[in-house]
């Protein structure tokens, strides 16, 4: 929905509800999907800035679509689901960018997504619950 509204101009909430009627799924995955569209637009200018100073001489728009977009929901995950460990964000985007991206996608995506971490988080990921990136800063 994501990369969608990204090459149509259109909005990645309206491209899932169209989706939807096509092929329904079950009502959770609908609303998580639904939960991950509005976040990411609520905060991609602060998610872009993370993937920008993550990413060693490469700026935000040389990124593909597919590495880029599966970036944002990797580290919206990361960042503002608690319930989602950051390792198992990260091991999701690798995973999404094997299936979808090219050959270079899960390299590259696992090397920005695991310095966000680092950058966010400090050396190890955290054993207990996330904090929203915005708490006591």
């Amino acid at each position: 929905m994501l990369y969608q509204g990204e090459t149509n101009s259109g909005d990645p909430e309206s491209a899932l509800n169209k989706y939807c009627e096509i092929f329904p799924y079950q009502q959770d995955i609908i609303d998580y999907a639904s939960r991950l569209l509005s976040g990411i637009k609520q905060n991609q200018s602060m998610i872009d800035t993370k993937i920008t100073a993550a990413c060693e001489h490469w700026r935000l728009d040389r990124i593909t679509y597919v590495d880029k977009n599966i970036l944002r929901v990797g580290i919206y995950e990361m960042l503002f689901v608690p319930d989602v460990p950051p390792k198992v964000s990260i091991d999701e985007a690798i995973e999404l960018g094997k299936k979808y991206g090219n050959e270079d996608s899960r390299v590259f995506i696992n090397g920005v997504m695991d310095r966000v971490m680092r950058e966010y988080y400090g050396k190890q990921a955290p054993k207990e619950e996330k904090q929203n990136p915005d708490k006591g800063r």
